[in-house]
């Protein structure tokens, strides 16, 4: 498993390649997604399926939550909850 500094890094890149066109944004740890206007509706379902095809997880519709999903630091910790209890 990636540490979460790897983790953030990887979906921070992914953020820059599909929803940040151009301009200087800059994404930190603590960014809110939602706050920033970094991802509408659609954009947190593609960053959920990215989530669940590269670290392996099923995210259940119960965890769609902007305390698992509106940071970097929230994603990191949502993925090693969950690779922790499998």
């Amino acid at each position: 498993m990636q540490d979460k500094t790897d983790i953030k890094a990887a979906v921070r890149q992914f953020l820059f390649d599909n929803f940040i066109m151009g301009g200087e944004v800059t994404i930190d740890d603590d960014t809110s997604f939602m706050k920033r206007h970094i991802l509408d509706s659609t954009g947190f379902i593609e960053l959920i399926t990215y989530i669940e095809e590269t670290y392996h997880v099923t995210v259940e519709d119960s965890e769609m939550l902007p305390e698992n999903f509106d940071s970097l630091q929230n994603i990191a910790a949502y993925v090693a909850r969950k690779h922790a209890a499998s």
